[in-house]
């Protein structure tokens, strides 16, 4: 099993860049590519193996890679949203199919965007600096379709690299302490992500019924996270987001999930308990939203479920 990928955490780049190197963050699925075998093995952030459904890229690395032993670390992606940045929603077509077909994979290509080294030849990386573990990366030279090395810089002002990381339609960039050590597993402040646009993962508790041209199927999805107590709350509705054949397939995994238990640890209010069909909370969605209030999020639009969260891993976006 490959080490549990190491976590950013949210916040605003340093003011000062010495020491620290950016990157672009990219818009898909973090995954752990690992050749200690002989052949690649991909697994999501999560520990699950995902590598049917990416074999092209499963297959890339163990020929670029697989010689050496080398276990990489990096993100998933689907170009072909504005500018050709990568989709997470295009994402969705490719993270739930186990074995897609050749026309799938022409329909809908990826690309592993590398950007880490965690083992080669047998030897961790992972105590080593950020910084000699990109070099001994480049060194590799793992640039080959469908891989790319995601490009990092040093001694640059982040404010002008997170407004060119908007004018081409990408997610935010990354800060790197170059002396930092790789932690698996752990969020770090040695690693800063700053999104440009707001999403947070939601556990679904549960929907309410549509009405008009949704009748029949759900109208929104009931939101939770878990709060600093660890109960699971409600966040809000999402209403917004879907097309007819997306949420035809969700309401079939709805329709497995369904049970007469409202999964929230605390009251829900009359209205929403009153219409909820409850389900399970065994699905995880990707959510973008405006603001996030005592009242739950403000403007929320459905993005896609995710295969590399766990519903325990959920917590309250922050205010």
């Amino acid at each position: 099993m490959a080490p549990a990928p190491m976590l950013a955490t949210a916040g605003t780049p340093p003011a000062d860049p010495s020491g620290w190197g950016f990157e672009m963050k990219w818009d898909g699925m973090r995954a752990v590519a690992d050749t200690t075998g002989g052949r690649c093995e991909l697994y999501s952030r999560n520990g699950k193996p995902v590598t049917g459904s990416f074999p092209e890229i499963a297959a890339a690395v163990t020929e670029r890679v697989g010689a050496v032993g080398a276990v990489l670390d990096g993100e998933i992606i689907a170009p072909g949203g504005e500018h050709g940045a990568p989709s997470f929603s295009r994402l969705q077509r490719r993270m739930h199919v186990r074995a897609p077909s050749a026309r799938l994979m022409r329909e809908v290509p990826v690309l592993y965007m590398v950007f880490d080294l965690l083992a080669v030849e047998g030897e961790s990386t992972v105590g080593l600096p950020y910084a000699q573990r990109r070099a001994r990366l480049e060194q590799l030279d793992p640039t080959h379709p469908p891989l790319q090395l995601s490009p990092v810089w040093t001694g640059i002002d982040p404010g002008a690299l997170a407004a060119d990381a908007a004018d081409h339609g990408l997610e935010g960039i990354v800060a790197k302490r170059l002396d930092s050590p790789y932690r698996p597993g752990a969020r770090s402040r040695s690693w800063i992500k700053m999104p440009l646009r707001k999403t947070t993962e939601a556990v679904i508790a549960g929907w309410l019924p549509g009405q008009g041209t949704v009748r029949g199927s759900f109208g929104s999805l009931i939101l939770g996270a878990h709060d600093e107590r660890g109960r699971l709350v409600p966040i809000g509705l999402v209403g917004t987001g879907w097309k007819q054949h997306e949420r035809a397939r969700l309401r079939a995994r709805l329709d497995e999930l369904a049970s007469a238990r409202c999964p929230f640890d605390v009251p829900v209010a009359r209205p929403v308990a009153a219409a909820a069909r409850w389900v399970r909370p065994e699905l995880v969605a990707d959510i973008e939203y405006r603001e996030a209030t005592s009242e739950g999020l403000r403007h929320p639009s459905w993005r896609g479920l995710r295969i590399d969260k766990e519903p325990g891993e959920v917590a309250t976006p922050a205010p």
